[in-house]
């Protein structure tokens, strides 16, 4: 059973910078997508940033030049280095591990609050 775990989460002023990390264990494979999102109250969860294990990223709009998603070395971990955080930020940040061999699991998230 593939576990994900997020942490990292907290509050922060608007302009300052936050680091999530996310772990996925008992996956199989080496070849997967980990992807973070954002849930706003009244939202649909949507895609921040997505990194596959080549390295490939793909960010939202809303977040390039501000966001980076990086992975561990070694183990199936990854990343999500925010910069310059604007209040519109604020939401419950998931993680996602997604394996043809698994199939996708979800983390139970962590929440991000930008003070204006």
């Amino acid at each position: 059973q593939v576990q994900v775990v997020e942490s990292g989460g907290g509050w922060v002023q608007a302009g300052g910078s936050l680091r999530l990390s996310c772990t996925a264990s008992g996956t199989r494979g080496s070849t997967y997508v980990m992807s973070w999102h954002r849930q706003t109250p009244g939202k649909e969860r949507a895609s921040v940033a997505i990194i596959d294990n080549k390295g490939s990223t793909t960010y939202a709009d809303s977040v390039k030049g501000r966001f980076t998603v990086t992975r561990g070395s070694g183990t199936n971990t990854i990343y999500l280095h925010m910069r310059r955080l604007e209040h519109e930020d604020t939401g419950v940040y998931y993680c996602r591990y997604f394996s043809v061999i698994t199939g996708a699991y979800w983390g139970q998230g962590t929440q991000v609050t930008v003070s204006s």
